[in-house]
């Protein structure tokens, strides 16, 4: 058995908030998780996710060393 004293205290039902909005309970030693990316919102899932060449990286690598 754990020693009381010097274990963390454990919440069995801790929310876990999305903009501030409950999403699901979790088990945890904090009171309160709180995340900035979740399923729902994360643009691989939502399939908002962009490419974006900046600065045209492809082709200022193929100018630096002189490829075709």
């Amino acid at each position: 058995m754990p020693k009381s004293e010097i274990n963390n205290n454990w919440f069995k039902k801790t929310p876990v908030f999305c903009d501030a909005k409950p999403i699901c309970f979790v088990s945890s030693t904090k009171r309160q998780l709180n995340v900035d990316v979740w399923l729902s919102k994360h643009p691989f899932y939502t399939n908002s996710q962009t490419i974006i060449d900046t600065e045209g990286r492809v082709e200022r690598f193929m100018k630096k060393y002189g490829l075709k």
